[in-house]
């Protein structure tokens, strides 16, 4: 019978250690641990999987411990032995970590962008509210959809731009922003000569997370964005942005993990005056975070005051984002009706009022053909 050896037991620790942690890619590692159960052990008891996830997200030098809420945790009375809760908690967070890596990679990317908080400053709040950002489209009605900072006389003065993402985890690559241009059409109440764009001289990206909890639906977007609100725990470069109405790509140096589920867009120096006032103004139409949610997966809780958190892993079962439902469709483009409803109003117009849910039972059909894969 042909022998094998095993070069586990010829190498030194520090070797192995050397070895290992040259791998980056998390699949290779759990090749390893499946491996032997001496492979295995190996790999758990060193935390592999964790030093692996602290060198793709530095943030995750925070994490206080792992918990699996789905799992009994016995205490040390019950099991009489310090070593087994202690090997228990290695498995919870190696089983943990592997998932997250594989997570981070293999999800799709999509848009991650769930609220808008708040902006630094607005001109004519609620019309050119920051809420108007997560709006794709130009105009809504016969209105332009976009943010406007109040004029300033200096062009250095920065504004900022608050968002809440749609999970407390997510993995953030890329950022798309829109300036916004002044309208070319002389009959528009809107019209601007030249048809200037407001856009920033640079951007730069925070991520982080509030300091008090923040459950449920936001409440309308505010003017004032208090700094010890948020703790940001990630600074991007600045990019420079164009001067130029296209949605602007910004992509980061490497994928960022948000813990905390908080983004601020810092918009630096302005370009642009207003001809009407003299003032410098920046404007945004339309704003998209591109990454991956890694909810309901995995959530965190933040422990104050030290900043640090607990990783909740909920489940080890893929997750995709969900498929548009008709009914959200459905509001989506009531809101828009009744933006202009409320347009015709205010210009004299007399508009029967209608039942907006009334048909909602016979139209439902047709948009799950639409949305059906």
């Amino acid at each position: 019978m042909e022998s094998r050896m095993d070069f586990f037991n010829w190498l030194d620790y520090d070797a192995l250690m050397k070895i290992l942690l040259c791998l980056d890619d998390p699949a290779d590692l759990v090749r390893v641990s499946s491996v032997s159960r001496s492979w295995r052990h190996f790999v758990v008891t060193n935390g592999l999987s964790r030093q692996l996830c602290i060198k793709m997200f530095p943030t995750l030098q925070r994490l206080d411990h792992v918990v699996e809420p789905s799992r009994c945790v016995k205490d040390i009375t019950e099991v009489g032995c310090s070593r087994f809760v202690e090997d228990e908690n290695l498995g919870v967070e190696h089983r943990a970590f592997a998932f997250l890596t594989r997570s981070c990679k293999t999800l799709p990317l999509r848009e991650c962008i769930g609220e808008a908080i708040s902006a630094s400053s607005t001109d004519n709040y609620p019309d050119e509210s920051v809420r108007n950002t997560l709006e794709p489209h130009e105009r809504v009605g016969r209105r332009p959809s976009y943010w406007s900072s109040k004029g300033q006389n200096k062009s250095a003065v920065p504004e900022t731009l608050v968002y809440k993402l749609a999970s407390d985890i997510c993995v953030v690559s890329e950022i798309n922003i829109k300036p916004f241009q002044g309208l070319t059409s002389s009959s528009c109440a809107y019209f601007q000569w030249g048809s200037p764009i407001y856009s920033a001289k640079f951007v730069r990206f925070r991520c982080g997370h509030p300091n008090v909890p923040m459950d449920g639906p936001m409440s309308e977007p505010c003017d004032v964005c208090p700094a010890e609100k948020f703790t940001w725990t990630y600074t991007s470069p600045e990019f420079p942005m164009a001067q130029e109405n296209r949605l602007q790509n910004f992509k980061l140096p490497d994928p960022i993990l948000c813990i905390g589920g908080i983004l601020m867009i810092e918009l630096l120096g302005r370009v642009q005056k207003q001809t009407m006032d003299g003032l410098f103004y920046i404007c945004i139409s339309h704003v998209q975070v591109m990454g991956r949610t890694l909810s309901p997966a995995f959530g965190v809780e933040i422990l104050e005051p030290s900043g640090c958190f607990t990783l909740n892993a909920l489940s080890y079962e893929p997750t995709l984002p969900e498929k548009p439902s008709p009914n959200a469709y459905l509001q989506g483009r009531i809101r828009d009706l009744e933006q202009i409803l409320n347009l015709l109003r205010d210009q004299g117009v007399v508009v029967e009022e209608y039942d907006w849910n009334g048909d909602e039972e016979e139209v439902d059909d047709e948009f799950e053909e639409d949305f059906a894969l």
